[in-house]
């Protein structure tokens, strides 16, 4: 239902391992993902220190 759910507007959790090494560039040194979450082609994420809001056009 990933798709599905993305369209109605709910999110889908994706791996966060996947996220940190996509992100391992704007992240602080130590800062892990914990969780990750896609909607469509947007991603919120939660790191131990903030939230990323990230859309991704490309």
């Amino acid at each position: 239902m990933g798709l599905f759910d993305g369209v109605m507007g709910n999110a889908s959790k994706i791996d966060a391992a996947k996220i940190q090494d996509e992100f391992s560039r704007i992240l602080a040194p130590g800062e892990v993902v914990e969780h990750a979450y896609q909607l469509i082609r947007d991603y919120f994420v939660f790191t131990n220190k903030w939230l990323v809001l990230a859309d991704n056009r490309a």
